[in-house]
C-alpha cells in the first residue's frame, strides 16, 4: 500500500518494503519500539478482502514455516529473546485475507480489488489509531 507513504498526517513513521521474513526481517525492526507489519495471509475458509488486526501472540500455536531455509517470523522473535536481541516492544500485524498465498504478484485479485477502498480505510485508521496509542478495536 504506496498510499500509506503519502499520509502527511504520520510524520513519525518510516515505511519499509521488504519480501523477507524469519531472523531477516529482526534486523530491520529491531531499532524501533513499535512495528506494524502489513502482510497478506491465507486462512482456512477466509473471505478474500477480509482485514485481521493481529500480534505475534496469535500465532503462537501455528507450525507454518515460510520457507525451508528459513525460521517463521513467531520462531524469530522467541530466538531473539533467547540470545537478548532486543526487538521493538509493539508488534502489531495487518493481515489481508487473499485468495492465492503460494504465488507471488503485484496485482491484487478480483476479489481483493474490488474491496480496495474499504480494505484502505481499515488499514489507515487502524494504523492511525496504533500510532496515537489507540490499541482499542
Amino acid at each position: 500500500m504506496k498510499e500509506l507513504e503519502e499520509q502527511r498526517d504520520l510524520p513519525k513513521v518510516t515505511f519499509l518494503t521488504a519480501a523477507t521474513g524469519g531472523m531477516d526481517i529482526l534486523e530491520l525492526i529491531r531499532d524501533y519500539r513499535k512495528v506494524i507489519i502489513l502482510d497478506a495471509i491465507k486462512t482456512k475458509g477466509g473471505v478474500p478482502g477480509t482485514v485481521y488486526f493481529l500480534t505475534p501472540a496469535d500465532f503462537r500455536e501455528t507450525l507454518h514455516i515460510s520457507s525451508f531455509h528459513d525460521i517463521s517470523f513467531l520462531t524469530a522473535l522467541e530466538l531473539a529473546e533467547k540470545l537478548s536481541i532486543t526487538v521493538p516492544g509493539e508488534i502489531h500485524i495487518i493481515a489481508i485475507e487473499v485468495v492465492e498465498d503460494l504465488t507471488f504478484s503485484t496485482e491484487f485479485s478480483p476479489q481483493v480489488a474490488s474491496k480496495y477502498d474499504q480494505i484502505r480505510a481499515e488499514v489507515m485508521d487502524r494504523v492511525r489509531k496504533l500510532m496515537a496509542g489507540d490499541n482499542s478495536d
